[in-house]
């Protein structure tokens, strides 16, 4: 193998490695808005909840109040 393609064969071996790291930053930079989103939807999910319950208070307090 000539030096110039063992060269060019180096350099493309060292592009991947580092193409590699960068997606390996990337995927667990993901990962972590992935769980973040989980942790969000989870109290959006409570709050919603919560909310349900309190409006449904509201309306059975308001029917008993109802003269009819």
């Amino acid at each position: 193998m000539s030096e110039d393609r063992f060269e060019s064969l180096n350099e493309k071996v060292d592009n991947l490695i580092d193409l590699c790291a960068e997606m390996k930053r990337e995927n667990q930079l993901l990962k972590a808005d992935a769980n973040s989103l989980q942790v969000q939807r989870k109290q959006l999910l409570e709050k919603n909840k919560e909310a349900k319950a309190k409006l449904e208070s509201i309306l059975v307090r308001l029917k008993a109040m109802d003269p009819s």
